[in-house]
């Protein structure tokens, strides 16, 4: 149990917080956990990207990104709307009528930092599988080119 102790010209206001710290920790480690387990989906599912370019054309292997990435920001916004509809809850049945607006404010700003943080690390992987795979598509291409160059030039060559 946390007791806050806060005077403002005089007026003294207790505020004790109790399962609403536990409950705010729990929905930013479960935040955290699944942005960890999006991340790691995304590589994984780069890397299946970058073996498949190989055989396949630039143009499917950038819709095959915008489509993770469109899924990957679904799931996040959603992610995101569950955690604040479980907050929001969660404050209602537990705190009381006093405590609800210190609460709420404090809450308010947690949840809309983590979904800045949120937002800021899915546009950071969107832009960096998007430049892997780009630049691996380019190398992937020249080298496949510079090869053909290569044996064309032995063949006549020879």
């Amino acid at each position: 149990m946390i007791i806050i102790i806060i005077v403002v010209e005089g007026v003294v206001v207790v505020v004790v917080v109790e399962e609403v710290v536990v409950v705010v920790v729990v929905v930013v480690v479960v935040v955290v956990v699944v942005v960890v387990v999006v991340v790691v989906v995304v590589v994984v599912v780069v890397v299946v990207i970058v073996v498949v370019v190989e055989v396949v054309e630039v143009v499917v292997a950038a819709a095959a990104v915008v489509v993770v990435v469109v899924v990957v920001v679904v799931v996040v916004v959603v992610v995101v709307v569950v955690v604040v509809v479980v907050v929001v809850v969660v404050e209602v049945v537990v705190v009381v009528v006093v405590v609800v607006v210190v609460v709420v404010v404090v809450e308010v700003v947690v949840v809309v930092v983590v979904v800045v943080v949120v937002v800021v690390v899915v546009v950071v992987v969107v832009v960096v599988v998007v430049v892997v795979v780009v630049v691996v598509v380019v190398v992937v291409e020249d080298v496949v080119v510079v090869v053909v160059v290569v044996v064309i030039v032995v063949v006549v060559e020879d």
